[in-house]
């Protein structure tokens, strides 16, 4: 049977298809006369997209379905708040047997040329031998290069698929170099760039890499990768006796305050020229991607404004193929 994409599912259609348990609950009913029943609220996904369901009647308590589970569906898809599948017949599937293609999606830039443009970052624009000697601490270790060449950059906002990790660090690294060529007096671009590739690599452990829809570990949830980020800087760090005190603090900083307030997860904001371009860096990336993610998403009968996107907080108009030449 043909997979049924979850970006192409419309109001009115019959579904029979494959999807990938993005978020499963079982929630009460609120109706006194069904009083202790339940229906399975979910959010199902795969490589084009996800899309709310609900099922009246879901499997026994003691065959749950979980996130991360690939399941088989049979439903229509209502209108609810926009699209959602009323599932009618859900039978879990084993994962083995099903293509992960379908379900994990995967940096459309080829890895190997990533991860040969990130040496050669570390190799030819990294002048200063302490930060070059730090950068070996890292990636001279043949499994840590593996994870953060494998690593989502997230799970749900951006960069989110194999390899997002090393793409969005490149990106990262790009708009640095630029800062650094508009202001060369006051930014050292060895510097930021080190900033650029050290400030996520908390991520290679905030996720499970073995999860299909990249769920948060237990220390992903509990510490987060900016805290464990710092931990593997300063294990790192250690071997380095002779590293100076003023260069290691200022990096700290940027690791420190990358996601810009407080109320964005740092711990502190930025202080100085290099981690406030970090910071900007890192943003002008990640929203980007969002920017991109929904566009490719956008179906053009539906008009030249996408859907509200809860993130950016905002549609995004999107002009028409006939006024795109000017």
């Amino acid at each position: 049977m043909k997979k049924q994409m979850v970006k192409d599912l419309r109001v009115g259609d019959e579904v029979e298809t494959q999807a990938l348990v993005i978020e499963a609950n079982r929630t009460a009913f609120s109706s006194p006369h069904r009083a202790g029943e339940h229906f399975l609220k979910l959010t199902l996904g795969d490589v084009s997209g996800r899309v709310k369901a609900v099922m009246w009647e879901p499997p026994p308590e003691d065959d749950p379905v979980r996130q991360d589970d690939i399941v088989f569906i049979r439903g229509s898809v209502s209108d609810y708040h926009g699209p959602q599948v009323v599932v009618s017949d859900l039978r879990k599937l084993d994962p083995a047997k099903v293509n992960r293609a379908f379900f994990q999606a995967v940096s459309g830039r080829d890895p190997a040329e990533m991860k040969a443009e990130l040496e050669e970052v570390i190799k030819q624009d990294v002048q200063d031998k302490n930060l070059k000697a730090l950068l070996n601490q890292f990636f001279s270790d043949a499994e840590f290069t593996r994870l953060f060449s494998t690593a989502p950059a997230a799970r749900t906002i951006h960069h989110n698929c194999v390899g997002g990790l090393l793409e969005h660090t490149l990106e990262v690294i790009a708009v640095c170099r630029n800062l650094a060529e508009l202001y060369p007096q006051q930014i050292q671009l060895d510097l930021l760039l080190t900033g650029a590739i050290l400030h996520d690599i908390g991520k290679i452990e905030e996720y499970h890499q073995d999860s299909i829809s990249f769920d948060f570990t237990d220390r992903g949830k509990l510490v987060g990768h900016i805290s464990i980020g710092k931990e593997m800087f300063d294990q790192k760090m250690a071997a380095l006796a002779d590293f100076p005190p003023a260069l290691k603090l200022e990096l700290e900083h940027m690791m420190l305050t990358h996601h810009g307030m407080r109320e964005w997860g740092s711990p502190e904001v930025p202080k100085t020229i290099h981690a406030f371009a970090l910071f900007h860096a890192d943003l002008v990336s990640a929203r980007m991607n969002q920017f991109v993610k929904i566009m490719e998403k956008h179906v053009p009968e539906s008009g030249v404004w996408t859907e509200w996107d809860r993130f950016l907080e905002r549609s995004i108009y999107i002009r028409p193929p006939e006024e795109q030449d000017y």
